[in-house]
């Protein structure tokens, strides 16, 4: 969110503290996808929205109702998205 409020500075630390945990441990992808939403990069945010299908995310069954992908909506990607995790066509 915070690319989107205009603090690229932040959304970039957030996403090297994200980079670090995963080097660490774990650290969701769709976290990683939420991020790039937010600065408005669609291709990473897509690609790290497919691995968080293939970790099989909880938090993607919730996925329609969150404002976050707002950004997305208008892309193609997302409604192919949307069919692959399993949602009925709106």
């Amino acid at each position: 969110m915070q690319g989107r409020l205009g603090h690229r500075a932040e959304a970039q630390k957030a996403l090297d503290q994200l980079a670090a945990a995963s080097r660490q441990g774990y650290a969701p992808a769709l976290y990683f996808a939420m991020v790039y939403t937010g600065l408005g990069d669609k291709d990473h945010a897509c690609e790290w929205l497919d691995k968080a299908y293939e970790e099989r995310f909880v938090r993607l069954a919730y996925f329609r109702q969150e404002q976050v992908w707002d950004a997305l909506r208008d892309d193609p990607r997302y409604a192919k998205f949307l069919k692959r995790v399993g949602f009925p066509e709106p």
